[in-house]
C-alpha cells in the first residue's frame, strides 16, 4: 500500500452520476471549480477498487512524496509502479467532463452508473456495486 499523505481538505458529499457512450463523466459543479481544466484519474492509493481524482498540485505533492519512501522495500516498489502507470493527466471541458481512460474504467469496474464521492483532498469514483460491498464490510 502506498503511504498515506496530508492533502487540503475540499471534496465532501456524494452524487450519482452515469459515463456517456464516450466514457465521460460530468462532475458535480461544487467539484469542478475546485480542480480546475486539469486534473489527474489514478487506481486508488489505498488499493481500493474505485478511481481517484486528484487537483494537480495535490497528485504532484504525493508523487513526490513518494520519492522520500523505503525503495528497498519491493512490495512498495510494485505498487508504486503500478500506481504511476496508471495516472493519467485529464482536461475537464467547458461542459464539465472528464474523459476516463478505458483501462481504469475496467479496473474500476464502471460500466454506466458511477458514485462520485468528495473523499476530503481526493474525489473517489465508485461502481455502486462495489461501493455497497465496501460499506456492508466497513459496518461490520
Amino acid at each position: 500500500m502506498i503511504p498515506v499523505q496530508e492533502m487540503q481538505a475540499k471534496f465532501f458529499g456524494a452524487y450519482e452520476h452515469a459515463l456517456d457512450v464516450k466514457g465521460r463523466l460530468t462532475l458535480p459543479v461544487k467539484f469542478r471549480n475546485l480542480l480546475g481544466d486539469k486534473c489527474f484519474v489514478t487506481r486508488s492509493q489505498y488499493e481500493d477498487p474505485c478511481l481517484v481524482i486528484w487537483t494537480q498540485s495535490d497528485f504532484y505533492s504525493f508523487a513526490n512524496s513518494l520519492q522520500s519512501q523505503d525503495l528497498s522495500d519491493l512490495s512498495f516498489r510494485l505498487n508504486m509502479r503500478v500506481w504511476a502507470s496508471e495516472a493519467f493527466d485529464v482536461e475537464v471541458d467547458k461542459a464539465g467532463r472528464l474523459a476516463l481512460p478505458q483501462a481504469l474504467r475496467r479496473f474500476a469496474e464502471l460500466e454506466r452508473e458511477v458514485l462520485v464521492h468528495g473523499a476530503i483532498g481526493t474525489i473517489e469514483l465508485w461502481n455502486p456495486g462495489n461501493w455497497a460491498g465496501f460499506q456492508a464490510r466497513a459496518e461490520q
